[in-house]
């Protein structure tokens, strides 16, 4: 389920996302440990996910977490 429309798809159609520290990142490899978000590689639903500040809830974090290093993937897209 992709966390910023919050629609089914298959998940060859969502990228990954994991926290690498408290930072979170595309796990285009899908290997990464840990907890992973979806979201579809679309700017629409970056901008959802980020506008329903879902991350502490995706990723179960008590803290901010950075979402620099992905937003360059997804507004570049």
């Amino acid at each position: 389920m992709c966390v910023g429309c919050r629609s089914r798809a298959a998940q060859s159609d969502l990228v990954r996302l994991a926290l690498d520290e408290d930072v979170i990142v595309c796990d285009l490899a899908n290997r990464m440990p840990g907890r992973g978000a979806y979201l579809h590689s679309d700017q629409q639903c970056w901008e959802l996910a980020q506008r329903r500040r879902v991350w502490p809830r995706a990723f179960r974090a008590e803290r901010g977490l950075d979402t620099s290093r992905v937003a360059a993937h997804f507004t570049a897209v």
